[in-house]
C-alpha cells in the first residue's frame, strides 16, 4: 500500500506524523540515490562503446563501401594505396575470358578472382584500331602514373615483344579492350556486344581466342547486385549525404518543433486541425516523390549508371527494386493514415480541451520551450561520432588474398615473370567479433538515443510538477527556475533509474526486431510454421511482443514522471504510476489517448517534413553525378525521418510531459483529497469536471 505523495510534494504530514518544513521547498524532500547499480552498468557501457568504436575507426575505410578492390588488394580512390589512386575510382576487369568463365555455370572460376585494376573511366573499344589497358606502371615500364592515365592506360607499344606475346595470351601486362562497358556504381559493367574492329584486331595480332558470351554481362551484373553490396552502398549513402542530414535531420527538425509549439501556446484551439490537415498533405507528399524516384510517374527515375551512357542501353538494379516496394508500403500507410485521421476528427474538440493546459504550463514556465535545446545539442554530438563510427565498423575486415585454383597466371612487372602462384584476387575478410562490434553499436545507439529522450523527459515532468504543486504557480515556494531545479535533481539523484528504464526499452525493441529478422529469414527459407496452429502461435507471439513492447513505452513513461515527482526507484515509480492510472482509467483515459494521438501526429508532421525536404536536396545535381552521386535516396531519407523524430520527440516531449504529468498529479491530489483535487490548475479542473466536457468523454 503506497503512502500519500504530502511529504515529497507538498506540505502534508509525513509518514512519521512530522510535517515538511517550509525551507525544502517543492519536490525536493527525503531523496537519495536511486538504481546506482544501473548507472555503474551505463558508464560501463560508454566505455566500451568508445572501445568498440576505436576498433572501427583503426580497422574500417569508408571507401570500401563505395569502391572495388584491384589486382594488389588496393582500395579504388585511396590516397595511400600504392599507386596513388585518390583520381582512379572505377574498377574494371581486363580480362574478358576470366569475367566469362566467372559466370559460367560449368565452371567454378569466380569473379572475385578475375584481374581487376582502378581508372578513371570506363573504357570503350575504338572505332578503328585496337586499345589497351595495361597494367599500373611499375619495374621496367618508365613512366608515371600521371602519364599513364594520360596515355590512356596504354603502353602497349613501349612492351617488349615478350612483353607483347605474354599480353596476346591474355597473361598482361596489357589487356585489350574488345566489349564496351558503362559505370555502374563505380564498376565497369561490360556490355556482352563484341566491337567488330577491335576483334578483327586482335585476331590479326594473333591474339588467343575470347568468348562472346551474355555470360561476361551477367557475371559481373550479379555482382554489382548482390545483397551484401548493395547494403554497402546503402551505407556509404549515408556518408555522403552528411549535409542532407545536418540540414534535414538536425537544422530544419528544431526549427519546424519550436514553431510548432510556439503555435501551441498562441493558437492552441487551431493546432489539432492545422496537424491533420499537414499531416495528410506531408504524406501524400513523400509518397509522391517514391513514385517519383521509383519511376512510376515523370521522369526523373534513380539510375544505377553514372555519367553519360548510351540513352538506349539500361541497366536494372535492386535498389530501383526497393524503391518499387517502398512506394506501394507508402501508398499503402498513406491510405490507412489518412482514412484513420479523417476517423478521429469527432474528437478533436477533446484533443484542444487537453492541450490549452499544456499551453498554459509552457506560458508559465517558459523555459520549457528553450530547454530541449540542451538535450539537442548532446544527441546531436553523439550522432556525429555514432554515425561516423558507424560507417567504419561497417567497412572495417581485413583484405586478404584468396584462395583460388583457377587458371589466373599473369605477368608480374616487378618480378620480371609470369606468375601462377599469387594471382587470385582479394577480397575483403569479414569475422563473427565484427558482426558483434556492429550489433552492439546499433544497440548502443538506440540505448544512448532513449537514455537521452528520458532524462528530456524527467527534466520536463519535474518542472511541470513542481508548476502543479504550486497551485498553477501562484506559490511563493516555487523555484524561480523550475527547469534547473528539476535537472539538479535528475543528476544527483535519478540518473540511475532513467538508464534502468532506457534500457528495459532498448532490450525490449531489440528481442524484437531479431525475432522479426528471423521471421523474414525463416520466411524466404519457406521455414515457416505450415499449420494452422503453428502459424496462429507464431503471429500470436508477435503481436504479443508489440503489445508488450507498448506497454512498456507508455509504464516507462509515467514513470519518469513518479520518478521526477517522488524521488523514488524505476520500479517503485512504475508500480505508483500503473495503481495511479488504473485508478481513473476511465476518468482521464480518453483524454490521455486523444491528446496521444494528435502529439504523434505532430512528431510525424515534423518527420514527414524532413523527409520531404531530404528527397528535394538530394534531388540537386550534386548527389546525382560523380563521386556524390548516391545510390538510392531510401536510406538518406530514413535517417533524416528518424532524425526528424527523434528531435521533435525532444521538443513535443514539453506538451507530452506537461499533460500526463498533469493528469498524473490530479489523479493523486484527487486520491489525496477524498476525490477533490486541491491543487489543480482552474483550466484543468474545467477540462476535467466540468459537466459539459465530462459528457464528450464518455461518448
Amino acid at each position: 500500500m503506497r503512502g500519500p505523495l504530502g511529504a515529497v510534494i507538498g506540505k502534508y504530514p509525513s509518514s512519521d506524523g512530522g510535517v515538511a518544513e517550509k525551507g525544502d521547498g517543492i519536490i525536493k524532500h527525503n531523496r537519495k540515490c536511486r538504481d546506482v547499480v544501473f548507472l555503474v552498468i551505463f558508464i560501463a557501457f560508454w566505455v566500451a562503446m568508445i572501445v568498440n568504436s576505436s576498433f572501427g575507426f583503426n580497422q574500417g575505410n569508408p571507401l570500401r563501401l563505395t569502391y572495388g578492390l584491384d589486382y594488389k588488394g588496393n582500395v579504388c580512390g585511396d590516397r595511400h594505396a600504392d599507386p596513388d589512386l585518390r583520381e582512379l575510382e572505377l574498377r574494371y576487369w581486363v580480362n574478358p575470358n576470366q569475367v566469362y568463365e566467372s559466370g559460367s555455370k560449368d565452371n567454378q572460376a569466380k569473379l572475385s578472382n578475375a584481374r581487376t585494376i582502378c581508372l578513371m573511366d570506363c573504357p570503350i573499344p575504338s572505332e578503328d584500331s585496337l586499345n589497351w589497358v595495361c597494367d599500373y606502371p611499375e619495374g621496367e615500364v618508365r613512366l608515371s602514373v600521371d602519364d599513364w592515365i594520360d596515355r590512356n592506360y596504354d603502353y602497349f607499344a613501349d612492351l617488349t615483344p615478350d612483353l607483347r606475346n605474354t599480353s596476346l595470351q591474355l597473361q598482361g601486362p596489357c589487356y585489350p579492350v574488345i566489349f564496351p562497358s558503362v559505370n555502374v556504381y563505380w564498376s565497369c559493367q561490360l556490355i556482352a556486344r563484341a566491337s567488330n574492329v577491335s576483334l578483327r584486331h586482335w585476331k590479326e595480332m594473333g591474339g588467343v581466342n575470347i568468348v562472346e558470351d551474355i555470360a561476361v554481362d551477367k557475371s559481373i551484373h550479379g555482382l554489382i547486385n548482390s545483397r551484401s553490396l548493395v547494403l554497402k552502398r546503402y551505407v556509404a549513402d549515408v556518408g555522403k549525404s552528411w549535409g542532407v542530414l545536418i540540414v534535414c535531420g538536425g537544422i530544419l527538425p528544431v526549427f519546424l518543433s519550436v514553431i510548432w509549439l510556439l503555435m501551441i501556446r498562441h493558437l492552441v484551439a487551431a493546432m489539432p486541425w492545422i496537424t491533420v490537415v499537414l499531416f495528410n498533405g506531408l504524406i501524400v507528399s513523400v509518397t509522391m516523390f517514391y513514385y517519383l524516384k521509383a519511376g512510376w510517374i515523370g521522369n526523373d527515375p534513380i539510375s544505377p549508371i553514372i555519367g553519360e551512357h548510351d540513352p538506349y542501353y539500361h541497366v536494372s538494379a535492386r535498389e530501383i527494386s526497393h524503391l518499387h516496394a517502398a512506394a506501394v508500403i507508402m501508398t499503402a500507410v498513406m491510405i490507412i493514415s489518412v482514412l484513420s485521421s479523417i476517423a478521429i476528427v469527432r474528437r478533436i474538440l477533446m484533443a484542444t480541451s487537453v492541450l490549452k493546459v499544456a499551453a498554459k504550463v509552457i506560458g508559465e514556465v517558459q523555459a520549457l520551450i528553450i530547454f530541449p535545446i540542451i538535450p539537442y545539442a548532446i544527441l546531436a554530438i553523439f550522432y556525429m561520432f555514432w554515425f561516423s563510427a558507424a560507417l567504419h565498423l561497417f567497412s572495417s575486415g581485413r583484405v586478404v588474398q584468396n584462395d583460388c585454383n583457377t587458371n589466373c597466371c599473369a605477368y608480374d612487372l616487378k618480378s620480371k615473370r609470369v606468375s601462377c602462384d599469387r594471382c587470385c584476387g582479394y577480397s575483403i575478410q569479414y569475422t563473427s567479433h565484427i558482426a558483434a562490434a556492429i550489433f552492439f553499436h546499433l544497440f548502443g545507439g538506440f540505448w544512448a538515443t532513449q537514455f537521452f529522450v528520458a532524462s528530456s523527459a524527467t527534466v520536463i515532468a519535474g518542472s511541470v510538477a513542481t508548476y502543479y504543486w504550486a497551485r498553477g504557480g501562484t506559490s511563493p515556494e516555487i523555484s524561480f527556475l523550475p527547469v534547473l531545479s528539476s535537472m539538479k535533481r535528475l543528476l544527483r539523484y535519478s540518473i540511475g533509474s532513467v538508464a534502468l528504464g532506457s534500457l528495459i526499452v532498448s532490450f525490449i525493441e531489440s528481442i524484437r526486431f531479431i525475432l522479426e529478422a528471423l521471421r523474414r529469414k525463416l520466411k524466404v527459407t519457406n521455414s515457416a510454421p505450415e499449420s494452422w496452429f503453428g502459424r496462429m502461435v507464431y503471429n500470436s507471439s508477435q503481436c504479443l511482443l508489440r503489445c508488450v513492447g507498448w506497454t512498456i513505452k507508455s509504464v516507462n513513461r509515467n514513470a519518469y514522471i513518479l520518478i521526477a515527482i517522488t524521488g523514488k526507484g524505476f520500479f517503485k515509480s512504475s508500480e505508483i504510476a500503473t495503481d495511479l492510472i488504473i485508478s481513473n482509467i476511465l476518468r482521464i483515459g480518453k483524454v490521455n489517448v486523444i491528446g496521444d494521438v494528435i502529439l504523434f501526429l505532430g512528431k510525424l508532421c515534423v518527420s514527414l517534413a524532413s523527409a520531404l525536404f531530404a528527397f528535394l536536396m538530394l534531388d540537386t545535381h550534386k548527389y546525382n553525378i560523380g563521386h556524390n552521386k548516391i545510390s538510392s535516396p531510401i536510406f538518406p531519407v530514413l535517417v533524416c525521418w528518424f532524425l526528424g523524430y527523434v528531435v521533435a520527440t525532444l521538443f513535443f516531449a514539453v506538451v507530452e510531459m506537461s499533460i500526463d504529468t498533469i493528469i498524473l498529479s490530479f489523479c493523486q491530489d484527487s486520491e489525496e483529497h477524498q476525490g477533490t483535487a486541491q491543487y489543480a490548475p482552474p483550466l484543468l479542473l474545467e477540462t476535467l469536471n466540468n459537466q459539459t466536457e465530462m459528457q464528450r468523454l464518455t461518448q
